[in-house]
């Protein structure tokens, strides 16, 4: 994209020749330009609640029987998908404009030190809540060691 830069007087205005590969190097080595991840990701916080984890996903705009949630081993991952309204032949000649984003949504947790029989989730106004429950630690027990 063209940026506007406004013209000053009696100062040189600073362009750095390598700033477009600079960018095109951090897209490469943040697997965003070759993935599209920066497209089709969505934004989540998670924090400690002592004894379980809460993660929020936003997915505004999906029904409840869009999103997944997946468990394979340590790995949680939350699929949405989202369809196009102008798919159809009738609505498709009516468009002027069509910049909302459809598709397939998709993200990975690892999950390793959560109890994943009690994990949980609700959807509500557009947001996802997981309760993660932590595994408990358990406490090794030291004993001594006879040598025969």
């Amino acid at each position: 994209m063209f940026e506007m830069r406004p013209y000053r007087r009696n100062s040189m205005s600073t362009w750095n020749p390598f700033s477009e590969m600079e960018e095109m190097e951090r897209r490469f080595f943040n697997n965003d330009f070759f993935s599209g991840r920066g497209l089709a990701e969505f934004k989540t916080d998670i924090t400690d609640e002592g004894d379980h984890f809460d993660l929020k996903a936003d997915l505004p705009g999906f029904k409840k029987e869009d999103i997944q949630l997946q468990l394979d081993g340590d790995t949680l991952t939350i699929q949405a998908q989202r369809h196009s309204e102008h798919e159809d032949q009738d609505k498709k000649s009516k468009y002027v404009c069509c910049e909302r984003s459809y598709g397939a949504y998709s993200r990975s947790f690892d999950v390793s030190g959560i109890r994943t029989e009690g994990i949980t989730a609700s959807y509500e106004g557009g947001v996802l809540d997981l309760k993660l429950p932590k595994k408990t630690s358990e406490v090794s027990s030291s004993r001594q060691i006879s040598i025969d």
